[in-house]
């Protein structure tokens, strides 16, 4: 079995992430990369597979900038077996449909049997790419799942839904999307740190891909302001007014 799972370099979720005012993309430069977590946690999901069956060939994908190697070698690093990296400066600030249509054409080109994603990554948070990454390859999508069971010919999982837990289930192959209640990813060991610098990554551009550089589809960012910063709050002091203060000031701001 050949699973792909897509991994991501974001800005470190644990720093304040800024709009470049000149283009209304995020500022990347602005804090550390690094791999992001939920991406992890899909790598997890397979390589616990991979684990119980040998045979299983786990492949990363990834989308974007040179220095987002760094977070494919960690992926390797972790276990998986070769990487796929789509390099492109066409590829710079592309939204969601133009990162479904580039990721879809690479899939093709790399074959698979499985994708396994993460819900949303955390710098963008829109939670539509696996599923547009399904529907241009015409597969089935089981999204937000707590676990995952993969078998020879399908793949199950569960998820939790409005009225309950979901037990849900689809033949391969398909694309599956975990969440952060996923199963927590594992560290790196030395062994899987030297060993990564020797697996191949192929690099693909557009070109290779059989993409028109020219035809890129990106959201027009038409105006970009920076957040005002917090106003002071009001210091209520109690002389004997204060619950009347303090209800007129709910009132004013509609909280009540």
């Amino acid at each position: 079995m050949k699973i792909v799972v897509l991994v991501k370099q974001v800005p470190d979720t644990g720093e304040e992430r800024k709009l470049d005012l000149s283009t209304g993309w995020l500022d990347r430069g602005a804090s550390d990369a690094i791999a992001d977590e939920i991406n992890e946690r899909a790598l997890e999901v397979a390589l616990q597979h991979k684990d119980s069956d040998k045979k299983t060939e786990v492949v990363v994908l990834s989308m974007g900038p040179a220095d987002a190697n760094q977070a494919i070698r960690k992926a390797l690093s972790m276990g998986a077996d070769s990487a796929v990296h789509v390099v492109d400066d066409a590829l710079a600030g592309a939204d969601v449909v133009r990162t479904a249509a580039v990721l879809a054409a690479a899939l093709q080109a790399t074959g698979f049997d499985l994708v396994v994603a993460g819900n949303e990554s955390t710098d963008g948070r829109a939670g539509a790419v696996p599923a547009m990454i399904a529907e241009r390859l015409g597969l089935p999508l089981l999204g937000s799942l707590h676990s995952a069971q993969i078998n020879d010919g399908d793949v199950s999982g569960e998820r939790q839904g409005e009225e309950g837990t979901l037990d849900v289930h689809a033949a391969l192959p398909a694309v599956i999307a975990v969440t952060e209640r996923s199963a927590e990813a594992r560290f790196p060991n030395f062994k899987g740190i030297l060993s990564a610098k020797k697996k191949p990554v192929t690099v693909y551009s557009l070109a290779d891909l059989g993409l028109d550089a020219a035809a890129s589809v990106r959201s027009a960012v038409l105006s970009v302001a920076e957040r005002p910063a917090r106003a002071a709050g009001k210091k209520i002091v109690d002389d004997g007014n204060a619950a009347a203060e303090l209800a007129d000031f709910l009132v004013a701001g509609r909280l009540v």
